[in-house]
Formats: C-alpha cells, sequence, structure tokens
C-alpha cells in the first residue's frame, strides 16, 4: 500500500553524504555515525511503511517534547512510500555503513567493520538519559531474548552523545543493566561528532540548573550482515517489529 510519508532530509555538510529519514524527527536521545572517503555517497532512505513511521512520528520526542531544530524543519518534505517486507523505513539502494574507530566498552577499538557476518542495531544516546535511551535499549534486550538462539548474531552498538559523563567503564556498567552483549562506543567530542556527522545525527547540549541533558536523534540504523544500511526504525516501535525485521535480515 502506498502511502504519503513525512521524510526528514539531512544534508551533511562536508561529507557529502544525505539521508532521508522517514518520519523521524530528532527525539530528545539520539546520533550518527562516521564515515571513509570510499563511503561517503549519498545515503537515501526512498521506501518506508506509512503507517507505522506516521505512528513513530508522534513519539519521536518523548522525552523533553524538544521541538524540531530549524534545520530539521527547513528540510523536512514529503516522500512516497513504498511497499516493504519491513517495518522499518527501507534504504534502497542499501548503502555500506560508514566505518569508524572508536574506544569500545569491551576494551577493545570499536569498529564498525569488526560486525561484518552479523546483524548490527546501532542507535546514539548517552547514560543519564530518563526515558528515550532507557526505553530505546530495554527494547533492544526484550527483542534479543525473544530471538532466542539466534539472537547470537545480532550485535547492538551504542555510541554515547556524551562522552564528558560516558567513559568506557560507565558506558559499559550502564549498557549492562541491559544486556551485557550491548556494546558501547565513546571517545573524545571530536571523534563522537565525526560520527554523528556522517550517520545524520543530531546531538545538543541542553543546560538544565547545575547539569545538562542532550537532544538527539532517536532513530536506530539496521546494518545487514555485509555491512549495509537496510532501514532505519524510527523511536517508539515495540520489540516485536524489531524481531519482525531481524528475522527478514537473519534469514537472507
Amino acid at each position: 500500500m502506498r502511502g504519503i510519508v513525512i521524510a526528514l532530509l539531512l544534508t551533511l555538510a562536508g561529507a557529502g553524504v544525505a539521508a532521508v529519514i522517514a518520519a523521524a524527527p530528532a527525539a530528545a536521545d539520539d546520533s550518527a555515525a562516521p564515515v571513509t572517503p570510499a563511503a561517503s555517497t549519498a545515503l537515501t532512505a526512498s521506501t518506508a511503511r506509512a503507517t507505522s513511521a506516521a505512528r513513530a512520528a508522534s513519539t519521536a520526542r518523548a522525552t523533553s517534547a524538544t521541538p524540531p531544530t530549524a534545520a530539521e524543519r527547513a528540510s523536512t518534505q514529503l516522500a512516497v512510500a513504498a511497499p516493504s517486507a519491513l517495518k522499518a523505513g527501507v534504504f534502497d539502494p542499501p548503502r555500506l555503513a560508514p566505518d569508524f574507530s572508536l574506544q569500545g566498552t569491551d576494551g577493545r577499538e570499536l569498529k564498525m567493520s569488526q560486525h561484518r557476518g552479523k546483524i548490527v542495531l546501532i542507535a546514539f544516546g548517552y547514560s543519564s538519559c530518563q526515558a528515550v535511551c532507557p526505553t530505546t535499549l530495554a527494547t533492544f534486550a526484550e527483542a534479543r531474548r525473544r530471538l532466542g538462539a539466534a539472537a547470537a548474531d545480532v550485535q547492538v552498538i551504542y555510541v554515547t552523545v556524551d562522552p564528558e559523563r560516558d567513559d568506557s567503564a560507565h558506558l559499559k556498567e550502564y549498557l549492562g543493566t541491559f544486556d551485557r552483549t550491548f556494546i558501547g562506543g565513546t571517545g573524545t567530542p571530536e571523534q563522537l561528532a565525526a560520527v554523528r556527522k556522517v550517520y545524520g545525527i543530531s546531538a545538543e547540549k541542553v543546560p538544565a540548573g547545575d547539569t545538562y541533558s542532550y537532544s538527539h536523534s532517536s532513530f536506530t540504523y539496521l546494518i545487514d550482515r555485509a555491512g549495509r544500511i537496510r532501514a532505519l526504525m524510527p523511536y517508539g516501535h515495540p520489540p516485536q517489529d524489531y524481531v519482525h525485521d531481524l528475522n527478514i535480515l537473519l534469514k537472507e
């Protein structure tokens, strides 16, 4: 069934990457990832399921109700959705996920290319988030639980947008409360900003008295065994939607 969905077109200055995010305005918590020169081609999400994307749009800023940035408002446009077997918005054609090098919570260098052969869920957030991030991580954990033995071929990567508070040890402890297989990524502010840029992730520090929070993108990329970005899942989808899409990608 064809339908009209709201698509967010992010043009990444200097990286030569454009991402059409189907009905996924930035939520109060989320981010992006970096690309090698060879991989800095256009990332185009040309198809999406209209009904699921529209439903996600209503909850995309659940944590702080932060309105879209000026850049996001300016780049919002209508796109026509095509049918897809996946619940998430589909990238057609798929594009190679940009590689990067960060400090992993498993004590090793974290690179996207290390996880070829597995399905990867990559999202961005931070440990001090009060609602969106823990909801997303709990959803990932429940989806893996429901997959049973097949979950061994699914890797969750969570990249912090808050390097000031999320060092490797702290991020590892935080992610472990959801699922000990989750791998976090941290680094210098410059390293993390570069990764966000190539993955089309926004993250804005928001002062709050003597502390702060982040308003950031909250969607999740689904990456196949060949290291290609296959789909984008907006915030708010339940575990069963992830299980549905992961099962499809796992069987390919």
